[in-house]
């Protein structure tokens, strides 16, 4: 059985708004050299929008930054649900981007994971269940900023995670 085309799940910064430079908040810790509030433009963003530290993040405190990945939400939505638009373009799209990229973020971490298991030697009704989450996961249409307001993503967690769970008998010794 074929399995459904995911949206290419690899993180381009230099098709996205810096999103995460400035939708999420950040305590200063040993992950992050200062405190940022969410929706504040990281001040080691520069005016082309690219991170002005970026080579000596892990030196100046900012291993956080390089920890993360949207796993290609970000680029998804500036260039897909924004249409190229962003918070620089307005900044009152700073909130709507915002939570657009948590949903779509959460969405794409789903299918990472479906991805994983299509590895597994999986039976005709667990290859159709996955299958089917990704389709859920991956539809054929584009996101919209109104589609994944909608999203049911709490009930799709749970089935995605009822799903992992029941291929436990994948990874248990076998007599």
């Amino acid at each position: 059985m074929n399995t459904p085309r995911y949206p290419d799940l690899t993180a381009d910064c230099s098709s996205c708004a810096a999103l995460c430079c400035v939708v999420f908040a950040f305590d200063r810790s040993e992950s992050f050299g200062i405190d940022k509030a969410a929706g504040e433009v990281c001040p080691n963003l520069d005016s082309c929008g690219r991170c002005g530290i970026f080579n000596d993040r892990s030196e100046l405190g900012f291993s956080g930054c390089i920890a993360y990945d949207c796993h290609g939400a970000g680029q998804r939505v500036t260039q897909e649900v924004f249409h190229g638009t962003s918070w620089r373009d307005n900044p009152g799209l700073t909130t709507r981007m915002g939570e657009a990229l948590s949903v779509l973020r959460q969405i794409h971490e789903k299918l990472l994971l479906l991805t994983a298991a299509e590895t597994l030697p999986l039976d005709h009704g667990e290859r159709q269940t996955l299958s089917e989450l990704q389709l859920h996961l991956a539809p054929d249409e584009s996101w919209t900023e109104e589609r994944l307001k909608k999203f049911p993503l709490a009930d799709t967690s749970r089935q995605v995670s009822l799903f992992l769970t029941g291929l436990r008998r994948h990874f248990t010794a076998q007599d």
